[in-house]
């Protein structure tokens, strides 16, 4: 798809002079930059009220998916001269990156798990919830894959280069949420670099969704039978997709904060400044200090600052800002295109033949202008996307209820 671009070595040494390709001064660059488009966007449009309990987590979505999209413009520097998609030679950026996506997981325990928890006692809507989870999560991935086509589809230069059975075969198993992998389309070998392999951790979500009545068993709440073959194909989806335990146990150490921050004394403790000064040190040894974030010391640092900020650590009020809560918004939008993104910026710049002479100031240069961007583009899907969509789904559940009632009340005259 890209060609591999010869580095010079005399180039090199003159550029990182002037700026590493893994500094840490563009990660701060870029979300001031993002902060500051967000803010002219919130006094057009406002900002959106503060809901629920865990106002904190809403806003640390945002900055983690941003996160993600830092650690793959520097993952893009490497690829270009290299044809190697791989974690970057820094822990800053493969820590961004990694870690990131390790607390998105928590989040999706300590959520879910909550849920689990509160309909101990007042039951679980099970329909409802699970027709949420397919407006939220479905019509926007559609659309991400109608970019992904259309990019394929481009660097084919709008020629088949597969039958239309294989093509249609392939183009579904990327459709599924990729649990069924990430082929090569259309004779693309590097289709997932399009998205930046985000699609990698939506089946770990899925799965965990579908295991949901197995937690409920855990707590002394037993589900229907349907419920419960429901959770056993969450099982062999983690067992398709191979799961790595690690990653499992983010959504462990999400569930262990969904129980801590149920006694006041936590909270209390998660309240004081002391604790936000605590959950940033912890991250930020997470980040700087280890080469990878799939070990249990960094399981343990990125837990603990999980547990306070979800039990009320604000951070010195940087989560709960309204500039954090329309990041928080936007969060998933960010997630899934930001590689679409930087495949655009970055294909036509080695189209253009920009890419032989673009140093590490250049790049980010590129990366730094693209992203308001970004921001505009989220901020427009999930308005026309993920709001609507989400919108709809508690008409869907009655609909839903309405016509399965009637086919059983059609059953029961017949009979």
């Amino acid at each position: 798809m890209l060609h591999s671009v010869r580095y010079s070595v005399g180039f090199a040494t003159r550029s990182n002079r002037m700026m590493s390709p893994t500094s840490p001064l563009p990660v701060i660059a870029a979300l001031l930059l993002a902060l500051a488009t967000v803010k002219a966007l919130t006094l057009r449009f406002g900002a959106p009220k503060a809901m629920g309990r865990f106002t904190t987590i809403d806003g640390l979505r945002g900055y983690l998916a941003f996160f993600v999209f830092m650690h793959h413009s520097c993952i893009w520097f490497f690829y270009l001269r290299t044809s190697v998609w791989q974690p970057p030679p820094s822990n800053l950026f493969t820590g961004l990156g990694q870690s990131s996506v390790g607390l998105f997981f928590m989040i999706t325990g300590f959520l879910f798990s909550t849920k689990i928890i509160d309909g101990r006692e007042k039951g679980i809507d099970w329909m409802k919830l699970y027709v949420s989870r397919f407006f939220r999560l479905v019509p926007l991935y559609l659309f991400a894959m109608a970019l992904l086509f259309m990019a394929v589809a481009a660097v084919s230069h709008f020629a088949m280069a597969e039958s239309p059975q294989t093509l249609a075969i392939d183009a579904f198993r990327w459709i599924g949420f990729t649990f069924f992998g990430t082929p090569g389309l259309n004779g693309v070998q590097d289709t997932k670099i399009i998205l930046a392999g985000v699609t990698w951790s939506l089946p770990y979500e899925l799965a965990f969704y579908l295991c949901l009545p197995l937690l409920s068993v855990a707590i002394g709440s037993i589900p229907t039978f349907p419920l419960l073959i429901t959770g056993l194909i969450g099982v062999l989806g983690f067992m398709k997709i191979h799961a790595l335990p690690i990653n499992l146990e983010t959504f462990v150490c999400g569930t262990i904060a969904a129980i801590l921050v149920r006694y006041p004394w936590f909270r209390r403790l998660a309240g004081n400044r002391i604790s936000s000064i605590v959950a940033i040190v912890a991250i930020l040894t997470a980040l700087f200090a280890f080469p990878t974030s799939y070990s249990h010391k960094v399981l343990a640092l990125l837990s603990l600052s999980f547990a306070l900020i979800a039990g009320g650590a604000t951070l010195f009020n940087s989560l709960t800002s309204p500039l954090s809560r329309v990041l928080g918004e936007m969060s998933y939008s960010l997630y899934l295109l930001h590689g679409f993104i930087l495949f655009t910026l970055f294909n036509f710049i080695e189209k253009s033949g920009y890419s032989a002479s673009l140093s590490p100031l250049g790049h980010w240069i590129s990366v730094l202008l693209a992203t308001p961007v970004l921001i505009l583009v989220c901020f427009t899907t999930f308005h026309l996307i993920e709001k609507p969509a989400m919108q709809r789904a508690e008409g869907a559940t009655r609909w839903i209820r309405q016509t399965i009632s009637m086919r059983r009340g059609a059953l029961e005259e017949s009979a």
